[in-house]
């Protein structure tokens, strides 16, 4: 019997084993979800179990760069509360999952948390050990793995963690005036969360929409026909240069824009510079949270 995605996903979410775990056991019950619970309480797999229902929306990215700026990775793993996220155990595990990730490039999660995390152990195995130990759910939720010939990858973590930014610089350098670039660009986009790195990524799509929006608006605002689509169009353009990291108004000059600092380090360095990538981590972002205070969270971690 052919063991599907939606089978192993099933069984993740019954049991809280790992996904290689889950198929293995599935493969070897021929695709019965029943035997397959048993296969993996029998095997001790299921221990973390009782913890994967609760939300893990706090946690830590971790971020690495090679030493010549032309690897790097992010990663973010969640925990249930902060009070774990700053539990020096938990953050020596975010960082060395994010060096698996830096090290083996894995095309996607699933490769990743089967990647060796030390002497023969997943990422995965690794995991569900500390879940067992720390007691809170946990969970490896995305990385990001990029690397670079001409130029160098630069990057900026804010918050002790909570978020981070890695920016992909293209250039036939790759000078510390250039690193220094990209670290006060990914400081920009940590700070102002761009949707597209110019105009010429933004999806036709998304201007119709905001242009249509824009027009209802002014025509709410009993602005005339005549007049609404010359406004309009000078109001999409205001807000083309608040969601393009390049038209954004650069946070540590105000004077310029930041393809204008490009511009000048390009001329500087005397080489062509293009922003070809950038990602950001935050934190928890798009996962609901729990309301929990502080006193309720420290008597959870000593077993009150």
């Amino acid at each position: 019997m052919a063991i599907t995605a939606g089978m192993v996903k099933e069984l993740r979410e019954k049991t809280g084993a790992g996904m290689m775990d889950c198929k293995k056991a599935l493969t070897e019950a021929e695709g019965n979800m029943d035997r397959a619970i048993d296969i993996l309480r029998e095997k001790g797999l299921s221990q973390a179990a009782k913890k994967s229902d609760r939300i893990a929306a706090e946690g830590l990215v971790g971020m690495m760069i090679s030493e010549d700026g032309k690897k790097a990775a992010m990663t973010e793993v969640n925990s249930e509360t902060d009070f774990v996220a700053k539990n020096e155990e938990f953050q020596t595990f975010v960082a060395n999952v994010t060096k698996v990730a830096m090290e083996k490039e894995p095309k996607d999660l699933e490769e990743l948390l089967a990647s060796e995390y030390s002497d023969g152990v997943t990422v995965e195995a690794e995991l569900t050990s500390k879940i067992a130990k720390i007691g809170e759910n946990m969970n490896v939720r995305r990385f990001s793995a990029l690397s670079i010939e001409a130029g160098r990858i630069s990057g900026y973590v804010h918050g002790a963690g909570k978020i981070a930014v890695l920016v992909k610089l293209e250039a036939a350098s790759d000078s510390e005036k250039l690193d220094e670039l990209g670290k006060d660009i990914a400081m920009q986009v940590a700070a102002m969360n761009p949707k597209y790195i110019s105009r010429d990524d933004v999806d036709q799509d998304y201007i119709n929409h905001e242009r249509e929006i824009l027009i209802q608006q002014a025509l709410n605002e009993g602005k005339p026909q005549n007049i609404v689509e010359k406004m309009v169009e000078g109001r999409l353009q205001k807000q083309l240069k608040e969601v393009c990291l390049l038209e954004q108004t650069f946070v540590k000059d105000s004077d310029k824009a930041v393809k204008d600092v490009v511009a000048d380090t390009a001329k500087a360095l005397g080489v062509e510079i293009k922003v070809v990538a950038v990602e950001r981590f935050e934190v928890g972002e798009g996962l609901e949270k729990k309301s929990e205070n502080f006193a309720e969270e420290v008597a959870k971690q000593l077993g009150n």
